[in-house]
This record gives C-alpha cells, structure tokens and sequence, in this order.
C-alpha cells in the first residue's frame, strides 16, 4: 500500500489551481477508502493487491493507451524498447517439454562456451527445466540474470551430457529484423518496433544494402505496434531534408513541442513504405511524415489509428504508469487518432474486427473520411487524418491461400513442432549441404514426402483435415516450411526473404519501384498545392 500512499501524497503537489477543491475530495475519499479497509473490514487484506486494484482501476477509466505496469511488465518493456537484456544469448523452443536450442547470438556468452543448435538443455543449477511442463516465463526466469553472473547448465547432445558453465551477458534484441536485395538496385528493410537502437540497427541495414547496390528502399512497417517517438523521427532523418517537422506534440497541460530532422545526409533513392492495419503509434510517426513530404509511397491498409503519445511514471516499488499526456501530429496538422470511449477498451481493440466484417481489409471504397479531416501534403495530394493513415496504393488482404485446414494446423502448433523436428533430425546436413542462404533458397524445395509427414501430424494433432482445403492451402504450407527452416539455418531475414514472394502488399511495392514512371507519376504535384507544415 505504501505504492498508493507516495501516489495519494504527492499528488496534492501537482494539482492545478482550479478545481482543487474537488480533487481534494476525491483524494480523500480514497484515502478514507484505504483507512476503512485496513482498520474496519472483517478479514486481513493484502495491501499491495489492494494498492494494484485502485490504480488499474483508475486507468481503466481513461483512454485505452494508459495502463498500469508491474515491475514485471515494466522490465520487459524497457528491455524490449532498450534492446538489450541480460542472458545467456540462445534462440530456443519448447518441444514436448523440451528445450532445444535452435541457434545461438553469434559472440554470445552461450556461442563462446561452445553450446549449439540441437542442444536440449536439461536443468540450469540443478533445477530440471525440460520434462517438467514449464512455462516460458519461468524457463526464461532460469537463464536469464544479472550481467556477469554464472548459470550451470546440463546439456544433452545425442547421446552425450555436458556440463557447461555460462555468464550471463547483454544479449541485443533487433528491431530491424531484415535486411536484403530485393531485386538489383532495390532493397527491403524490415522494422520489427521503434526501439533506441532502431536508428543505428537501420543505419548499418542502408549501408550495407547501399554497398550492395541499392538505389530504391521498402522498408517494411507491416506489424509494427510502435515503441519510442524519438526513433520515428530518428528514422525519419535519413529521408527527410533538414529543419522539417516531423511530428509536433500537445496536450491539456502539456505545451506544443515540436520534432525537427537535423541530419544532412540522405537516403536519395526512391522510397516505398509498408503498412496495415497493425501498423501503429511509432510507425504511423514515420508514415505520416514520409506522406505528407511527398517522400515516398505508401503502399498497404489503413494503420492502426494511435495518435496519443505516453510519458512513464515511474512508482514506488518499481512499476509504472503509461499514461498518455498529449496528442500527435502529423507535419500537415493531421491528428490520426481513432475515436474511443474512456474506460472502453473492448469496442476500442474490437475496431479491427469491426474493419474486417465490413470489409475494409478488401475494398478501400467502404472506407470513408468526413471532409473535415480532409488536409494536403507539400505536393498538394489529399490526405485524412481521425483513424490511421490511408496509403497510397491500397492492397486487399488476400485469402485465397488461407483456409480453415490451414488455419487448424497452424493454430494448434502443428507446422512448429514438424519443423523444430525436422530441424532437430537434419540440421547437420542441411548446414553441410547449404553453407549458405543463397545455396538454400536456390536448392532446398519442400518434398512430397515432407508435406505427407506434416499432414500424418496433423491427423494426430486432432486437426480436422479437409481434402480439398488440404490441396488448396499446399503451396502456402510448403513456403512457410522452407522460411521456418531457413530462419531456424540462418536468420530471421532469411524468413522475410521467403515468405515474402506470398504477400501481395510486398509484391505491389516491388512492382512500383520497377515501374519508375508510375512512382513518379502518383507523387506528381497537384496544381496549387498546400504546403505541410515545416
């Protein structure tokens, strides 16, 4: 309860003049609240459970982006956004209560004591941590830990055990998660999240495909939910030209503030951005600014639709509040945020389905926007704001690969475990065979017989097969295979690379950098054109 007491006290302090008669009384309503439970309720009470209670009960009454953290959740985020953590640096998966090694991070701590893929690691200082049902969170409660302390691992290897001492290290976690040429002269950059090594991770992606021969750039925000507002803007820099907003902030007691691009060097090339319906906060920073520049094309679904930014607060005993202070915007003005209800999340998150029953996912003619939020970029095109970005070029969600059959083997597990199988049993020869990505991708195709095992698993799995949607979803699952075990041999950009050539959002990017004249052509200026904001 201490928590909420440091809160209640210091809150009187930040109060604004107006209206503190009323808060005040609010305050002390919860603090007689607390009072009358601890002195006057029959049975004990746990204060802490309490203290959680009261501030998540608070936070559900306002928008659907503040919440109440746990110190748990809040060490998870930091890690996730400071992408970093401390561990024993090793890709893994659980299989029938097993923990197989898929790979190792290259010069990590696992990596240099000589732990490799296929290893099954049995207990970690004595405590067994496969053949015991445990869940990941406990198992990553094992390995992980304190930078320079020692984890005991027993490891089995065929028939062998090994006994390996590991200390724990930073292990990075990638934001930018692929990088390759995806045809001569154009590149793909995949950005998993906006975390603070986003920029660096993106910068040594560009000067890596540049050496290659790079002249254009996709660069893939599909799925990306977000994360810091001062990587947006950092990624932001490589395309845009000097001294440009690109995203100005505001809020009830917060004063405008304004980001601007500083760097003078820059990506030249042209440029195709990658977005859906998932696309969110951090991405939608990115996107808005290319499009209202004219910078490039953006190419998908509608975003996700958040334009509220949140600052931490930090609390006693290590949790944290998300709490959001202030609105986005776009350099033109635009404001994308979808409406909401406070204290409503459940018709806020269920907008997504809602876009898909009326069939928003397959015809951008159901999709309207009032004039209202009507604005213009630097070029003079129409843009919206009041619910995610537009694209450019609208792609339809495709389904004519996925059917219920699919969907069963895909949601009960079945394709992973036949892979991490697979992987397991033929590794050696995989690695031996295709030294390289290029070697793999060019000479490793899915058999028939491979796709009869997955099929024979997935009667055993309970996976109600039909015959015909068996047929029709083939090639999809033989694509999927071929990238997991790609991923699994080399790297996750080795996945991207693959499934790839099966999305169609993809495939439009690539087919509109091919086709210089019509890149040109929608980015052409518009007689009496606006200006965005600068």
């Amino acid at each position: 309860m201490k928590r909420l007491l440091s809160i209640l006290l210091l809150l009187p302090l930040l109060l604004p003049v107006r209206g503190q008669e009323a808060d005040q009384m609010a305050l002390s309503q919860i603090f007689k609240t607390y009072q009358a439970i601890q002195y006057l309720y029959v049975d004990s009470v746990n204060s802490t459970q309490l203290a959680e209670a009261a501030i998540r009960g608070m936070m559900e009454k306002l928008d659907p982006h503040s919440e109440y953290l746990t110190p748990e959740q809040f060490k998870a985020l930091n890690e996730s956004l400071g992408g970093n953590f401390d561990g024993i640096g090793i890709r893994y998966q659980m299989s029938n209560d097993t923990l197989i090694v898929i790979n190792t991070v290259a010069g990590g701590p696992s990596a240099k004591v000589g732990i490799s893929s296929g290893d099954r690691i049995l207990r970690a200082n004595g405590e067994a941590i496969s053949g015991v049902k445990m869940n990941n969170n406990e198992v990553q409660k094992r390995l992980r830990g304190p930078k320079g302390t020692s984890v005991h691992l027993d490891v089995q290897r065929g028939r062998e055990m090994i006994a390996f001492d590991v200390i724990r290290d930073k292990i990075p976690v990638q934001s930018v998660n692929a990088a390759y040429m995806a045809a001569p002269g154009i590149g793909y950059i995949k950005v998993d999240r906006f975390a603070q090594t986003t920029p660096m991770e993106f910068a040594t992606a560009l000067d890596s495909l540049t050496q290659l021969g790079m002249n254009d750039l996709i660069t893939d925000l599909r799925d990306n939910g977000g994360g810091l507002l001062t990587a947006a803007v950092e990624l932001a820099n490589f395309f845009i030209p000097a001294d440009r907003t690109i995203v100005y902030t505001q809020g009830r007691t917060q004063n405008k503030e304004i980001y601007r691009t500083w760097a003078s060097k820059k990506f030249p090339g042209h440029l195709v951005v990658l977005v859906d319906e998932e696309s969110a906060s951090a991405s939608e920073i990115f996107t808005g600014a290319v499009q209202d520049y004219d910078r490039g094309i953006v190419v998908g679904r509608r975003t996700f639709g958040k334009g509220l930014v949140q600052r931490q607060v930090t609390l006693p005993g290590d949790a944290m509040l998300k709490l959001t202070v202030s609105h986005y915007y776009t350099p033109s003005g635009r404001c994308i945020q979808k409406p909401y209800k406070k204290g409503n999340k459940k018709d806020y998150y269920k907008d997504l389905v809602e876009r898909y029953n009326k069939g928003e996912y397959f015809s951008m003619d159901s999709i309207h926007f009032p004039d209202s939020l009507k604005y213009k970029t630097e070029g003079g095109r129409t843009v919206y704001g009041g619910g995610g970005i537009m694209p450019d070029i609208f792609v339809p969600l495709d389904t004519t690969l996925v059917n219920r059959t699919h969907r069963d083997i895909i949601a009960r597990g079945t394709l992973n475990r036949f892979v991490l199988r697979y992987f397991a049993d033929h590794q050696r020869r995989l690695r031996k065979q295709y030294p390289e990505f290029r070697d793999f991708n060019h000479g490793f195709s899915v058999s028939p017989e491979m796709l009869a095992e997955l099929h024979d698993k997935a009667l055993s799995d309970s996976v109600r097969l039909d015959s015909a949607e068996w047929v029709a979803c083939q090639p999809l699952l033989s694509t999927q295979l071929k990238a997991q075990i790609a991923a699994d041999l080399y790297t996750d950009s080795a996945f991207s690379e693959i499934m790839n050539l099966t999305n169609q959002i993809y495939l439009r990017a690539l087919d509109l950098l091919l086709k210089e004249d019509e890149y040109l052509e929608i980015l052409r200026p518009a007689p009496h054109s606006g200006k965005a904001a600068s």
